[in-house]
């Protein structure tokens, strides 16, 4: 049996990559958790007696739990999906950005260095590029130019991995994904609080003009990617996972709107965030050379995504009702009433 441990697998992509993982043979996770406000064990609840699934409640930052972790369980890699991620959040305040994402990546490479641990998969993002210009997509060598203090600490965590592999040989290796979407996902990113504003008929802010372009890629594609790299990547490489479906954020907006049968008029522009990065693009030659690419089309996912949320409202009612509801009176209020934050 072979044990994987993945860290925050009680989040978005990490409990959608833990239930990939279970699905291949002789395959055991482990995912380490701290249940901060976007982890939700909920998102597992079909796994309870799952044999082959373990669940445990902790800080990727404590390394000694990490390690002791690592040595019960016989773990032969681990898969980090553990992050604080919302840029919003990042601006307010960044503390926790660091530590997590910072810190907690220096304790994970400590725990795969002093274990020799046979893989390590760092999941990392397209906003370590910074902002692309136009008809221009990033390779896995291009230089790292983070915006926002989010993307800042997912760079330093990308060089601290490159900086295990080199001194230590830490068979590590990074990959960067593009805006990724699908059911579960926490209401306060752009697709899942669009949603749920329009069931509730609330406004939909829109940050400027609503043109900053991003690519989007389902979940379950991005799962097949990760699964795919464990196995396959090489050491002290990057991997770029991107779609290649590039849309602005006001077509992402209206798509859904649509879906919905709301009116556009939801739709309440606001002043840009700070530091705002107009476009995100990525080549994905690599994985693409491995056999990967993305099978579920936008147009597909987005209806998959929104009939999730209609069929799955008290699962994000209960979420908005709790510590949400104080963050988006923090961050948006002004914005929506005022034009201030």
């Amino acid at each position: 049996m072979r044990t994987i441990l993945v860290t925050g697998g009680a989040g978005f992509i990490g409990s959608h990559l833990v239930r990939y993982l279970l699905q291949q043979p002789g395959v055991r996770v482990v995912n380490l958790d701290a249940l901060t406000y976007a982890g939700e064990l909920q998102r597992l609840s079909e796994l309870e007696g799952e044999p082959r699934y373990v669940f445990v409640h902790g800080r990727i930052e404590d390394e000694e739990l990490v390690a002791q972790v690592c040595r019960r369980y016989e773990v032969e890699g681990i898969i980090n999906c553990a992050a604080q991620t919302h840029v919003d959040r990042s601006i307010l305040r960044a503390d926790a950005f660091v530590e997590t994402n910072v810190r907690g990546t220096y304790a994970l490479l400590q725990v795969a260095r002093q274990q020799r641990l046979r893989r390590f998969l760092q999941l990392s993002t397209d906003e370590v590029y910074g902002e692309a210009s136009e008809g221009f997509r990033y390779a896995e060598d291009s230089p790292l130019q983070p915006s926002s203090p989010y993307a800042a600490t997912k760079a330093a965590a990308d060089h601290l991995v490159s900086a295990f592999v080199r001194t230590y040989g830490v068979p590590a290796f990074i990959v960067r994904s593009c805006n990724v979407y699908g059911p579960y996902q926490f209401p306060e990113k752009l697709i899942p609080m669009s949603i749920c504003n329009a069931l509730c008929d609330e406004p939909i802010p829109l940050y400027g003009d609503g043109l900053q372009r991003r690519e989007w890629l389902y979940v379950e594609d991005l799962c097949r990617a990760l699964w795919l790299l464990y196995e396959r990547a090489e050491p002290g490489r990057v991997y770029n996972v991107s779609s290649q479906e590039e849309r602005s954020n006001l077509e992402v907006v209206q798509a859904i709107l649509q879906l919905l049968g709301k009116p556009q008029e939801l739709i309440r522009p606001v002043p840009d965030r700070p530091g705002h990065d107009r476009r995100y693009a990525m080549e994905s030659q690599r994985v693409a050379a491995l056999g990967w690419r993305a099978e579920v089309p936008f147009a597909e996912g987005l209806q998959r995504t929104v009939r999730w949320y209609i069929e799955h409202r008290p699962w994000w009612e209960r979420l908005r009702a709790a510590e949400y509801a104080q963050y988006r009176r923090q961050w948006y209020e002004g914005y929506l009433h005022s034009g201030q934050r």
